[in-house]
């Protein structure tokens, strides 16, 4: 599948909010490094501040990796959709059918939870990444022992009677995407969406492999203390293993914003599957103004702009890719740490700011030129 968009890049000056942003992000919030592509009709834009490495002093790059977190869970949604499409599941379909006694116990049930339930986190099965001593006593795990870790708790609530953020929603999500085609979500990513559409830089490395290959920042991460001077650990090789399909992958910025050009531009699945995917309910206890899907989200920012993607985090890593509905517009932006400092409690609020900085601004313009029209 080919990207339409020319390479050509928008000038630097339509883009001046956005950098002061990424400088402030430097300068007063004591983040290593921030990288940010905006996508932008034309052409694309790209910024950066401070450094991809601590000791060397390496400048960010915009075709350095780093994990993505959390929209792993994107590419694991629409490779299931995908499969939706071609009639080899249902979202109705229950999670027993797929997982036959992999989802029982302590209130879980799987017999009465749905496909579609675990993609937009209405299942009520408990998040394992809630239980941070039990992920600490191994060096790695299955998806099958993730499972056990959320059974080990009861349940949120009953199916379809609340809405709670699960990283075992997308393990459950990711194996069954593997009993039904017979094959790794490595490779189905591989082959139906990272190949195609020529994102390079994007994988989801497979079993317990640490590594972040090809060029990358380093990652640091304070290990979520508050204190200013917490010791900074490097935690560029991770152990990924016990977020896998819910948040294991590694991207790029400009292969996020090719991703979701393609994806919101209803070029990667068929229009019944888009509408599905694209279908909100509220949230509780998240990202303040969003509503989610399946697998993506909606931002309603501040201002009241609304834009449309989805947001990662892990240990030295934290990530954004939003957009206007059809594509055209997006902004991918990555944070080498985990922390924020100064007029931020985290790096959320400084991804805040740069999209009001750069979508508000875009939304005013068009009121601007509109009015100008009449």
């Amino acid at each position: 599948m080919e990207d339409a968009t020319p390479a050509a890049q928008v000038a630097h000056g339509h883009h001046d909010a956005a950098q002061h942003v990424l400088d402030r992000a430097v300068r007063e919030g004591e983040v290593p490094g921030i990288v940010a592509q905006i996508r932008d009709g034309g052409g694309h834009w790209f910024g950066t501040a401070g450094v991809a490495d601590t000791r060397t002093r390496r400048a960010r790059g915009h075709e350095d990796r780093f994990r993505i977190g959390s929209i792993t869970k994107t590419f694991t949604a629409t490779v299931l959709l995908q499969l939706v499409a071609e009639g080899q599941l249902a979202l109705e379909d229950t999670v027993e059918r797929w997982l036959p006694g992999v989802l029982t116990g302590n209130g879980h049930d799987g017999s009465t939870i749905t496909v579609r339930q675990i993609l937009n986190h209405t299942s009520g099965v408990f998040s394992h990444t809630r239980d941070q001593p039990a992920l600490s006593r191994q060096e790695s795990y299955t998806p099958e022992e993730l499972v056990e870790i959320a059974l080990s708790h009861p349940a949120d609530f009953p199916a379809g009677k609340g809405w709670a953020y699960s990283n075992t929603n997308y393990i459950l999500a990711g194996m069954i995407v593997e009993h039904v085609t017979g094959r790794t979500l490595a490779d189905e990513i591989t082959d139906r969406l990272a190949r195609p559409l020529g994102l390079t830089g994007t994988s989801l490395p497979l079993g317990a492999d640490p590594a972040l290959s090809g060029p990358h920042s380093s990652h640091y991460t304070r290990l979520f203390s508050p204190d200013p001077d917490a010791t900074v650990h490097n935690v560029t090789e991770l152990e990924t293993s016990p977020y896998g399909a819910a948040g294991g992958m590694i991207s790029t910025v400009a292969d996020l914003n090719r991703f979701f050009a393609a994806l919101l531009g209803g070029c990667l699945l068929r229009p019944e599957q888009q509408r599905e995917m694209f279908t909100m309910v509220p949230t509780e206890s998240w990202l303040p103004g969003a509503a989610y899907g399946l697998g993506v989200s909606r931002l309603t920012l501040p201002s009241g702009t609304v834009v449309w993607g989805m947001g990662g985090a892990l240990f030295g890593s934290w990530s954004y890719v939003y957009g206007t509905r059809e594509g055209r517009h997006l902004l991918a932006v990555n944070i080498n740490a985990d922390w924020a400092r100064g007029p931020w409690e985290d790096p959320i609020g400084i991804f805040t700011d740069l999209l009001e900085a750069e979508f508000s601004r875009s939304a005013d313009a068009d009121t601007a030129r509109g009015k100008g029209a009449a």
